[in-house]
């Protein structure tokens, strides 16, 4: 057994497939950021650094029980039925249902987001409760994370490989996490931004799921594209404010 470890780690190409999946599982989890920093930034200000380390480790113990369930992740791609002529797995159902779920999400927070304002605003941020949106970061991880799992069961063999890779990826998200919902929550505009993406990710979930499937490189292009406008806004209006106040 030990013998079979050493020789695994002294492999170059054990390397090369950890830093591969690791990159995967990073890049893959960009999704998963918007939606947390969406998510608490509706609590109350003292909750949120516990929702989203409770929501984010909670998220690495369901990427840990889907990789180790190997059997049935291989037979999630075949169809279970037929709708106009077209076969549905487990897997298409389950992207369908979170891309609708992030959908009607989206579009909610939007409306509150146009709809309220002040005091009103305060009031229900204090009733989100911290125990469902740490259940809430935990469900829809598992349709982030569904297809990366299902990509490295298909591109690596050795399962202690696709563990440190997740576990790796994991703690990069809860490190980032915290720097981008405090972004989010400073700039109203960007939040605007960031909830026109979870849209964007909830349409691709349901299309990929229909059969239709959107490379994720054009999603990611789409999305880094509208973030540069906004960083180019943002850099606009922090000189426009520098200036003001330099004439005063």
């Amino acid at each position: 057994m030990e013998t079979a470890i050493v020789t695994l780690i002294a492999t170059p190409e054990t390397w090369i497939s950890l830093a591969t999946l690791i990159s995967l599982e990073v890049v893959l989890g960009i999704d998963n950021l918007v939606f947390i920093a969406i998510l608490v930034d509706r609590l109350p200000k003292e909750h949120q650094t516990s929702a989203r380390r409770g929501g984010i480790a909670l998220a690495l113990v369901t990427r840990l029980m889907l990789l180790f369930t190997l059997a049935w992740l291989a037979k999630l791609t075949a169809p279970l039925l037929v709708i106009a002529d077209h076969p549905l797995s487990l897997r298409d159902m389950i992207l369908i249902a979170g891309g609708l779920f992030l959908l009607v999400k989206a579009t909610r927070e939007i409306h509150e987001r146009l709809e309220e304002a002040g005091a009103e605003a305060d009031l229900k941020r204090v009733k989100r409760g911290i125990i469902a949106t740490i259940v809430q970061i935990a469900l829809i991880d598992i349709i982030f994370s569904l297809d990366s799992v299902i990509t490295a069961v298909g591109m690596v063999n050795e399962v202690s490989i696709m563990a440190t890779a997740i576990t790796v990826a994991v703690v990069v998200m809860l490190w980032a996490s915290g720097p981008l919902s405090a972004f989010v929550s400073r700039h109203p505009t960007v939040k605007m931004l960031a909830m026109s993406f979870l849209l964007l990710i909830g349409m691709a979930l349901v299309a990929d799921g229909m059969g239709f499937h959107i490379p994720k490189g054009y999603l990611y292009f789409a999305m880094g594209f509208s973030v540069s406008v906004e960083a180019l806004n943002l850099w606009a209006a922090a000189r426009e404010r520098k200036a003001k106040h330099a004439g005063e």
